[in-house]
């Protein structure tokens, strides 16, 4: 990361902080992260606004030990404290805040007059004090939302300040907010069930949100620009061009695992743990192909972590990692993955969960897609690419003929480090391993 947006300061100059409290969300390549604060304090000026973006180490926001000290930090920096009656104006009661302002005046004018007496001052005084807290009071609760939940709440027309956030102090997500209106969460990438899913399986979240997987694309004629996470994948893809890959590719029936897949489904087992799984176990007996390469040689990673590509609704992908799934059951797995994709599409991974992959899936079976190959991503040796799982005519041994499932799988490899032997090996058991005990797996 060298450089991260301001989403939203979710403390004003002047409001008091504490050491660990969440002051502002930065959105990175890949997630949106609290900045917490790293003492207790006031904070005095924002040197950079929401929508900001800055590169890592500069400063964006000023924090003091005492309220004496804002003052003068805020006249340095030509920034000023949000008052209370701000504050009102700012979240939408200009009425209240005018009234406050003209109320003021009034009792200054009053003050000013010789002959009203004290009494007189006293109440002006109680009244404009009464207005100010009874407009802080309609303010006491500020809503704080993702950006992304304010987009589909406004969308879905969602009162966002009756919905309880999941997020980091009570923030409200965006599958907060599909879920108020009833409508199923992020969609994976990886396909959880024993035929191919189409476009036309999938119910999009809201027609005014999503007509296909995600919403960043743009009406005929328009331009969109790219959002960071694309930024990202496309510095990766370009990157991926400097390096001399080789593809092989691999049909492995799989009768077996879809009959085993049935009789642990219902124990919260999803498709994507399995061949988590069964790759992993696989790469344990392939190291080059786990390997990576380095200006000072090939790197052998101590463990195998996978990842795995999950396109988000806003465009891009991000590869959250199953880390060393060799030592983790199955049933774990599973709970593991659900885990990643759910807080992946909140933008809530932190950064080595998705950056310490040592091989990577990338599955488009979902999609009835025949084959495709996969972009090698930088760091890697190799990326497998999992097409769906078809009704397909095979011969048999003996000579005969049969209808078996048979899912094509792609792998790209970084031929500095593997060679075409190494990946059809490896492409070889682990066919063999789906093909004849997929039962193995469930250690």
């Amino acid at each position: 990361m060298t450089e991260g947006k301001i989403v939203e300061w979710l403390k004003n100059p002047g409001d008091k902080v504490e050491r660990g409290e969440s002051v502002l969300v930065v959105e990175s390549d890949k997630a949106d992260m609290d900045v917490e604060s790293f003492q207790d304090g006031y904070l005095a000026a924002v040197l950079m606004p929401a929508g900001s973006t800055a590169p890592v180490g500069e400063t964006i926001g000023l924090i003091v030990e005492s309220q004496e000290e804002i003052a003068g930090i805020q006249e340095k920096h030509n920034t000023k404290t949000i008052s209370q009656e701000e504050k009102v104006h700012n979240d939408g009661l200009q009425n209240h805040a005018s009234s406050e302002k003209t109320n003021n005046e009034n009792v200054k004018n009053i003050s000013k007059t010789p002959n009203v007496s004290k009494v007189e001052k006293q109440k002006a005084t109680v009244q404009v004090k009464t207005e100010i807290n009874a407009a802080l009071a309609n303010n006491s609760s500020r809503v704080i939302a993702s950006p992304k939940a304010k987009k589909i709440a406004s969308q879905m027309g969602v009162d966002l300040s009756k919905l309880q956030g999941s997020g980091p102090n009570g923030r409200i997500q965006a599958d907060d907010v599909l879920s108020a209106k009833g409508q199923p969460t992020a969609i994976p990438w990886i396909g959880e069930g024993n035929s191919s899913v189409g476009l036309n399986n999938i119910q999009p979240i809201n027609k005014q949100i999503s007509s296909d997987i995600g919403n960043s694309f743009g009406s005929p004629g328009e331009t969109v620009k790219f959002n960071t996470l694309q930024k990202a994948v496309n510095s990766n893809m370009e990157s991926s061009l400097n390096v001399p890959c080789f593809r092989v590719g691999y049909s492995i029936q799989t009768d077996k695992l879809d009959a085993f897949y049935k009789t642990v489904k219902q124990n919260g087992v999803t498709m994507t743990a399995l061949l988590v799984k069964a790759v992993a176990k696989t790469l344990k007996n392939h190291p080059q192909v786990n390997s990576c390469f380095t200006t000072d040689g090939i790197s052998y990673p101590e463990t195998v972590n996978i990842a795995v590509a999950v396109a988000m609704e806003d465009g891009g992908l991000i590869t959250p990692v199953l880390k060393n799934p060799c030592q983790t059951d199955l049933f774990e797995l599973s709970r593991e993955w659900k885990d990643l994709v759910k807080r992946s599409r909140l933008k809530q991974l932190e950064p080595d969960e998705y950056s310490t992959g040592t091989f990577t899936l990338s599955n488009l079976g979902m999609f009835g897609v025949d084959r495709f190959d996969a972009i090698l991503p930088p760091g890697t040796g190799a990326i497998l690419a999992i097409a769906a799982s078809k009704p397909t005519v095979v011969g048999n041994e003996n000579g005969s003929i049969s209808v078996k499932k048979v899912m094509q799988v792609n792998l790209t490899a970084d031929h500095r480090v593997i060679y075409g032997a190494d990946g059809a090996s490896f492409l070889k058991d682990l066919a063999s391993l789906i093909e004849n005990s997929p039962e193995s797996l469930i250690a």
